[in-house]
């Protein structure tokens, strides 16, 4: 995220060139233990430096102040087992057992740039892996008897580690029973479903064999830097390359989405306005088989890793790609199709801001409400710096979005739809919150030597002064925290949903190739002894090494109250039962999670007070509630689902376990043709796809209805502090 104080920060990070990194790394490297019986994976000098100097960062510049000791090596050691194993299939108690003598020492190994331990680690979780896939592949041919009163424990979190293979054995020939029942009950022959598990499995074998040091250095760092807090996190070059162009909502290409389909990669979706659109030479479900750049050879991908494949497909705009295609519905022997395509920048608009509006009736006057969508803080900060003057951002999008809710749809109020929005942006976060306020402080930072800003929306003037509520759930996060605390302090709109999820921190996205002095990549690079695809070539020929990105925590959000939306979160002043479980999900289910607490009030001044008339709104609320079916039937569907959450085991009787599913498909058949019912539709039978224009959204139904309240409540019949409220919703 870019803020002053982090920039601050990064300009006397850079300052530091680590000279003798790649030299300390790789001067007298320890010999790695190796496992019998799997190609034994090992790490490389590139990583030991990143890992090096991501000890540096996290003891110098995260805004915990925390020195990686044994006890931060004994918590990721117990984290780096349970992420790869987390119900105990693999595991031996022996394994774990050995795996103690690494308990306080990968403080040391870090610091040191060894990664021997967790890579070992791994490789002996490969080797296990690969021991189920064999054992199951062998079982799935069984006989098996669908009529025992036999059970399959499926969560084993809490249970013990198997202290033999014959134990794990039994474990694993339950899983694949438990499988074939499914496939079993669904209706499938017998021979059908052996093929098709056995496919499934072959499959996994498949992926297991394409793991590669970069998955396994991945894992082992977020391990690592989640035991320090939960949104410090490490990036390797194709995971960061991901997460900008996310926050971009953009990347250049051919504007296709892929996936992988046994072993052949295909297109699963033609993005609209790209060149794979425009050339109408690609369909979904075309396969590709080979890839060109410009006139250079093919290269075959069968078989390749996903984002091995994608790497070669994208690319700059302004260059070709050829593709060799076999159409969807030929058979993979056909002689493929050549296709020359253009990249060009793609603009993934389905994931941008989006608006709508519904028209809902009170004492005869309709009353037109327009939504708007966001689901995440995003901007296109490498356009915006190239001085692009139509980069992509949140704000660019909604301000559009806003003028033509007000000039052409005439909307009465409006509703910012937050749900599921995980944040981004801080800098977005505030010019959003500037559309709706005058101007004034949005958002408090306390960088790591306690120093606080008080960010800004210096613009005069709001976008839109009318009405507002925002809706919030558990998922709601980070930049939506500020901006839902923000219209809930000025008073410039109800906030409606659940608690969020309380992620009060800053981090700064930091490209570890920046920490390090190019004379010393350029040696990194002649030490790994390969090109690395997107570097620039340096004087050698050899492009330097991407070491990917961090972002590391540096700084903790306030809101302009002084409160920390740290573990607390934005309390909405509606409330909606949870959809998702609030013990399970949210900071203050995070060990390593900073506390709450509270810095001095900003100097601000309050739009509206809108706390007069919530009480009414609450009151309203609450008796539509009472009266609401979709309310009843939310209440029980969450009360179902806390019983779920409960069971660790399941039947393997096939007569009672298909009885158990028609019992809850019945269930979930009747509650939907209930819905239905009351809100005029035909019924639906088992098996009916319900039309996406006849699904309903009950949390935002409610929203709109509390929204009308809120403008009839505002006028100037009440109250002075009422009639505030009303000055400003003109």
């Amino acid at each position: 995220m870019d803020f002053k104080i982090a920039k601050e920060m990064l300009k006397r990070i850079l300052l530091v060139t680590f000279t003798a990194a790649v030299l300390a790394c790789h001067a007298s490297p320890q010999p790695q233990q190796m496992v019998q019986g799997v190609s034994n994976i090992v790490p490389d000098e590139k990583q030991a430096l990143v890992c090096k100097e991501i000890v540096t960062l996290i003891e110098n510049y995260n805004y915990k102040k925390i020195k990686v000791n044994d006890s931060i090596s004994s918590v990721v050691l117990d984290k780096y087992i349970k992420d790869l194993d987390p119900y105990k299939y693999y595991f031996l108690a022996s394994d774990i057992k050995e795996f103690e003598k690494f308990r306080f020492s990968l403080d040391d190994d870090f610091r040191a740039g060894s990664l021997n331990a967790p890579f070992y680690i791994f490789n002996v979780y490969l080797k296990r892996y690969n021991e189920w896939i064999a054992y199951s592949l062998n079982q799935i041919k069984t006989k098996y008897d669908f009529n025992q009163n036999d059970s399959y424990v499926f969560d084993r979190e809490k249970m013990p580690w198997a202290t033999s293979t014959t134990a794990l054995n039994d474990i694993w020939k339950k899983k694949v029973k438990y499988e074939l029942v499914n496939l079993k009950i669904a209706g499938t022959p017998e021979a059908k479903n052996v093929e098709t598990l056995t496919k499934r499995y072959q499959n996994l074998k498949s992926q297991a064999a394409k793991v590669n040091n970069q998955d396994i250095f991945q894992t082992i760092m977020d391990a690592f830097t989640e035991t320090i807090d939960p949104h410090t996190n490490y990036f390797n070059p194709t995971n960061a390359q991901a997460f900008n162009e996310d926050m971009a909502r953009s990347f250049e290409g051919i504007g296709a989405r892929l996936q992988l389909e046994n072993e052949v990669l295909k297109i699963s979706e033609i993005i609209p306005g790209g060149p794979a659109f425009k050339s109408k030479l690609l369909s979904a479900g075309d396969r590709i088989v080979g890839v060109a750049q410009g006139s250079a050879e093919f290269e075959d991908i069968i078989g390749w890793r996903i984002e091995n494949s994608v790497a070669k497909i994208k690319g700059p705009k302004g260059t070709k790609v050829r593709l060799k295609i076999i159409p969807v519905g030929m058979e993979l022997s056909s002689k493929p199709v050549i296709v020359e395509l253009v990249r060009e920048k793609i603009v993934m608009e389905e994931q941008s801001a989006k608006k709508k509006v519904k028209t809902i009736q009170s004492d005869g006057k309709p009353y037109k409400i327009g939504i708007i969508t966001v689901p995440a803080f995003y901007a296109d900060f490498k356009a915006a710096r190239a001085g692009d003057p139509n980069y992509k951002s949140t704000t660019r999008d909604v301000r559009l979005l806003i003028d033509t809710l007000k000039n052409r749809d005439k909307v009465d109020a409006i509703v910012m739809d937050l749900r599921a929005n995980g944040g981004g942006s801080l800098v977005e976060a505030i010019d959003l919150t500037g559309l709706f306020i005058d101007k004034g402080p949005v958002v408090q930072v306390k960088d790591i030597k306690g120093a606080i800003e008080v960010d800004e929306d210096t613009n005069a003037g709001a976008i839109w002064t009318g009405p507002f509520g925002v809706m919030v759930d558990r998922l709601s996060a980070s930049a939506s925290e500020i901006f839902a605390g923000a219209i809930q302090d000025y008073g410039r709109g109800i906030i409606m949903g659940t608690q969020t999820y309380g992620k009060g921190t800053v981090q700064s996205s930091i490209d570890m190739n920046q920490l390090v002095n190019p004379s010393i990549l350029q040696r990194l690079a002649a030490l790994v002894g390969k090109n690395v695809a997107g570097g620039a070539a340096g004087k050698d020929g050899v492009a330097p090494p991407q070491l990917g990105q961090i972002n590391l925590t540096m700084a903790k959000f306030y809101r302009i109250t002084g409160s920390s939306t740290q573990h607390k979160g934005v309390m909405p002043d509606i409330e909606f039962p949870s959809l998702y479980p609030m013990d399970k999900i949210g900071e203050d289910t995070e060990k390593s999670a900073l506390p709450w607490d509270e810095i001095k009030r900003s100097n601000f001044t309050p739009v509206a007070d809108l706390n007069p008339i919530k009480p009414e709104l609450i009151k309203l609320h609450k008796e539509r509630m009472a009266q609401s079916l979709d309310y009843k039937i939310l209440n029980q569907d969450i009360a179902d689902m806390k019983k779920r959450e409960k069971e660790v085991s399941i039947t393997l009787n096939q007569a009672k376990l298909k009885a158990e599913r028609d019992s809850l498909e019945a269930k979930a058949l009747e509650k939907t043709n209930l819905l239905r019912a009351e809100r005029g539709l035909p019924p639906v039978k088992k098996g009916d796809k319900i039309n996406k224009e006849e699904s309903f959204d009950f949390v935002e139904e409610e929203s709109l209805k509390v929204m009308l309240d809120l403008m009839k409540f505002a006028t100037p019949n009440k109250d002075k502090s009422v009639v505030k409220a009303t000055n400003e919703f003109k």
